[in-house]
């Protein structure tokens, strides 16, 4: 069953009694997504965090000028979510689709709670995942600010390692806040510097 993956993921990070957390994540939506298909639209109020079970989304504003600014991508494995629309009930500024064929875990407002409540380590867990979502952000910020579009491109390999062949060369662009010509640049170079 697909919600194994999740359970996966827990038991490769925290232990976990997996009968008592089999039992909650098997109540646990699994919803198919069409590649295109939007999960959150901008004005909507998000009332879920994803688990990613296979498949590629993304999470993305759209500017006033119609020009699309990629915040992240999620692969299997990751969650995703508009925490400031989910947790203050704010009408999200932002779109998270799918770029792929994908199938998610639909993970509802309490899902920390429930999963705390039968495995203690989660919520440690838990933080643990907010911390490092924080420092992703402070490291992404300081990234697009200061370093030059060859270093935010090989940080976007460390990320993202597997997503180069996934996702088109113009949302990677977008991702890194470069145009579509700088990253073509910047790949040509680091290619002829690999040569020598």
């Amino acid at each position: 069953m697909a919600e194994n993956t999740l359970i996966r993921f827990l038991e490769s990070n925290i232990p976990i009694e997996k009968s008592a957390v089999s039992a909650y994540v098997s109540t646990l939506k699994i919803r198919k997504v069409k590649k295109g298909e939007q999960l959150l639209k901008q004005g909507d109020i998000c009332q879920h965090t994803f688990f990613v079970e296979k498949g590629l989304l993304r999470y993305f504003s759209i500017d006033k000028k119609g020009k699309e600014n990629v915040l992240q991508f999620a692969p299997e494995n990751w969650f995703i979510t508009d925490r400031e629309s989910v947790y203050f009930n704010q009408p999200s500024k932002y779109y998270i689709d799918a770029l792929e064929d994908s199938e998610v875990l639909v993970l509802e407002k309490n899902f920390v709670e429930k999963i705390s409540e039968q495995n203690n380590s989660f919520e440690e867990f838990n933080n643990k995942l907010l911390h490092n979502h924080i420092r992703s952000l402070q490291k992404r910020i300081e990234l697009l600010l200061s370093a030059t579009a060859e270093e935010r491109y090989l940080d976007f390999i460390k990320v993202y390692p597997n997503l180069l062949l996934r996702v088109p060369q113009t949302l990677i662009a977008s991702y890194l806040g470069i145009t579509p010509e700088s990253l073509s640049r910047v790949r040509k170079e680091l290619a002829t510097k690999h040569k020598k």
